[in-house]
C-alpha cells in the first residue's frame, strides 16, 4: 500500500485535497450566514424587567427610554442598554448592616466613625437611621452621577450631622425624632437636587440612638430619674383627676341646691305677699266680719292640738263647772 501511494503523482494529490477544500468551503457557505444572522438576533432584542427601565445609548449618547417588556435595538452594540430599577425602593444603613434579614434579623456595627455624632449640647450619641430612596429620573442617574451610593451615602452623613447638631441629645433620643426625619429628609432632597442626581428621597428614619459606652451608666441613670420624674407627675396628676371633679361637682351642686332654696324661698315669700295682699283687700272691704273670719280659722287650727280646753266667760269671776269636752 505504501509503494502504491508513493506511485501516485503530483496531479492526483492536488486533485484530491481540492476536492476536500470544495467541500469544506460548502459547508461554510451556508454556516457563516447562519451564525451571522443569529448574532444579530442575539443582539437585536432585549428584555426589561418590571421594576425596571430600559435606558438606550446609540454610540455612547442617550437615545431613549423603554418600559419593561421585550424591545428592539440596533444589533453589534451600535445601540447599548442599561436597565436601573426604577420602581424598586432602595435603602442604606448608618451606624448598622443588616447580616442576615428575617424573622429575627441580625445586625452588625459599623465604625464608629459613621454613627459617633456631637449634640446641641456638646454630649456625644451614637445615632443610627436609614435611608430609603428610589430613582424618580434613570438617565440623571446613570450619567450625572460617578457613584450613586457613595453619593447617598455621604449627602446623607453630612445632613444627618448638621441636624443632630442643632438638637440636645435628649431631643435626639425622644422629643424631636419626628422633626429630625423630615428635617434630614428635606435637606438631603434639596441637596440631591442640586446635583441633579435624579434620586427620590423616600424615607429618612432614626434606628437607635445611644451614649457611648464609657458614659452609658451615668446616661441610664439620668433616664432613671427622668421616668421616676413622669412616673410620680402622672401618679400626682391621677390624683388630681380623682379629685378635684369630685369636689368641683360636690361645689356644683351645693351651688345648684343653694340657688335652689334661693329661688323656693323668694318664690314663697312672695306667694305670701300676695296672700296677704288679697286678705287685706278683704279685710279693708269689711273689717268686722274679716276679722270674726280669721279668729274662726285661727281657732278650728289651735283647737285640735289642744288636749284639755277651758271656756271661760269674762263677765264671771269664778270659773265655770268642767265639761269633759276634750273626750267628746
Amino acid at each position: 500500500m505504501a509503494s502504491a501511494r508513493y506511485d501516485q503523482g503530483p496531479g492526483d494529490f492536488f486533485e484530491a485535497n481540492f476536492q476536500r477544500l470544495q467541500f469544506s468551503w460548502g459547508w461554510l457557505t451556508w454556516a457563516l450566514p447562519l451564525i451571522v444572522i443569529l448574532m444579530l438576533l442575539s443582539t437585536s432584542f432585549y428584555m426589561v424587567d418590571t421594576d425596571s427601565k430600559g435606558v438606550v445609548q446609540r454610540f455612547g449618547r442617550f437615545n431613549r427610554i423603554t418600559e419593561p417588556g421585550l424591545h428592539f435595538k440596533l444589533p453589534l452594540n451600535i445601540e447599548k442598554v442599561q436597565k436601573p430599577q426604577a420602581s424598586r425602593i432602595f435603602k442604606e444603613e448608618f451606624g448598622f448592616s443588616t447580616l442576615r434579614a428575617g424573622i429575627k434579623s441580625t445586625y452588625g456595627k459599623r465604625t464608629l466613625d459613621e454613627s459617633l455624632m456631637l449634640c446641641g449640647d456638646l454630649s456625644v450619641a451614637e445615632v443610627e437611621w436609614i435611608v430609603q430612596y428610589k430613582i424618580l429620573e434613570p438617565v440623571k442617574y446613570l450619567f450625572n452621577i460617578r457613584n450613586p451610593q457613595k453619593v447617598i451615602r455621604d449627602v446623607s452623613e453630612s445632613v444627618m450631622r448638621t441636624v443632630v447638631g442643632d438638637s440636645s441629645v435628649d431631643e435626639v433620643l425622644t422629643a424631636r425624632r419626628m422633626e429630625i426625619n423630615a428635617e434630614a429628609k428635606e435637606k438631603m432632597q434639596s441637596i440631591l437636587d442640586n446635583y441633579n442626581t435624579g434620586i427620590l428621597v423616600d424615607t429618612v428614619k432614626l434606628q437607635d440612638v445611644n451614649p457611648p459606652e464609657p458614659v452609658k451608666p451615668a446616661f441610664n441613670e439620668v433616664n432613671a430619674a427622668q421616668q421616676d420624674k413622669e412616673r410620680l407627675i402622672n401618679q400626682a396628676k391621677e390624683e388630681y383627676n380623682k379629685v378635684i371633679p369630685k369636689v368641683r361637682g360636690q361645689a356644683l351642686q351645693m351651688v345648684k341646691q343653694a340657688q335652689g332654696y334661693a329661688i323656693d324661698r323668694t318664690n314663697s315669700a312672695l306667694g305670701d305677699a300676695q296672700r296677704f295682699n288679697q286678705i287685706w283687700a278683704e279685710y279693708s272691704q269689711n273689717k268686722d266680719v274679716t276679722r270674726r273670719r280669721l279668729y274662726l280659722e285661727s281657732l278650728e287650727k289651735v283647737f285640735p292640738k289642744l288636749e284639755k280646753k277651758y271656756i271661760i266667760d269674762d263677765k264671771v269671776k269664778g270659773l265655770l263647772p268642767l265639761m269633759n269636752i276634750g273626750k267628746e
